[in-house]
């Protein structure tokens, strides 16, 4: 598919990764997205975002992959899950599109996010788009949720300068209660992580009544502490901006009712982070 093709999509700049977007990789005929996910000539895109200081170091531009295999029930971008909701963008034209930013990224001492979704559902793109950047001269950064890490070769990890490891939870039950999928293949990224002194930032979001508990806080603080590779935890209080969305899509949304954590309960868990020596943000 040319990029021609797909002129008829929304800006690839997005205003917001909260912005709504459904169905644009719809006509792509299923044997094109067979070949894109396994060459990474083309992968799908929900937008790009500018001027994120939350995403990794600095200033940064970042992309949002289509495509996720968790189901995370606080889940703020559920149009992220199918990945032909995405813009089909080749791979020369993401790089295009990030080279605009090379000058002002080290300006501003930041760098390119790979975020999604779960980026690793596009594990052959992924890994060409951030090549590309490095190759560019700028830091890059993926955001994963790691069970999909055993997809990347050692070679391949060493063209990314930072993970920012989300980690749902701790405890087995809890982490299938929030994603429907398992813990363990995230915990075997994440040590083999650290036996390659990787950088990573563990980002855990604070969901009253489900991933709160202070056992499965805990759980989580003594593993990361554990690692000796994370530079900082960032507990990311829930909040239901992506609410809209699950009810545009007319997915079942279970947490109505659920209300973003007071400030009291994010210092405890940013304490219990403290008390293993992790830095928290």
């Amino acid at each position: 598919m040319s990029d021609n093709q797909a002129s008829t999509h929304p800006p690839l700049e997005g205003r917001s990764p909260f912005e709504l977007r459904v169905n644009l990789g719809r006509k792509v005929p299923e044997s094109d997205v067979r070949t894109a996910l396994a060459t990474g000539d083309m992968g799908f895109l929900h937008s790009f975002t500018t001027g994120s200081t939350v995403d990794g170091p600095g200033v940064r531009v970042v992309a949002w992959t289509t495509g996720c295999q968790f189901r995370c029930v606080y889940c703020h971008n559920p149009d992220t899950w199918t990945m032909t909701n995405g813009i089909p963008v080749t791979i020369q034209k993401a790089l295009d599109q990030l080279s605009k930013y090379r000058r002002g990224l080290k300006i501003m001492s930041g760098g390119f996010t790979l975020s999604g979704g779960e980026p690793l559902m596009q594990d052959r793109f992924a890994i060409k788009l951030l090549k590309g950047a490095k190759a560019l001269g700028i830091h890059t950064a993926l955001d994963t949720n790691g069970s999909l890490g055993d997809r990347l070769t050692d070679a391949e990890l060493e063209q990314i300068d930072l993970i920012l490891l989300d980690l749902k939870s701790y405890d087995a039950e809890c982490h299938r209660r929030v994603t429907g999928a398992e813990v363990q293949p995230v915990l075997d990224f994440a040590r083999r992580l650290a036996s390659r002194k990787k950088d990573i930032w563990v980002r855990f979001v604070l969901v009253p009544g489900y991933t709160d508990d202070p056992n499965n806080v805990a759980g989580i603080a003594h593993f990361a502490a554990s690692l000796g590779n994370v530079q900082r935890v960032d507990v990311l209080p829930f909040h239901q901006m992506g609410r809209f969305k699950w009810k545009e899509l007319k997915l079942p949304y279970t947490l109505d009712e659920v209300a973003p954590p007071s400030q009291e309960m994010v210092k405890q868990a940013c304490a219990q982070f403290r008390a293993q020596g992790l830095d928290t943000y």
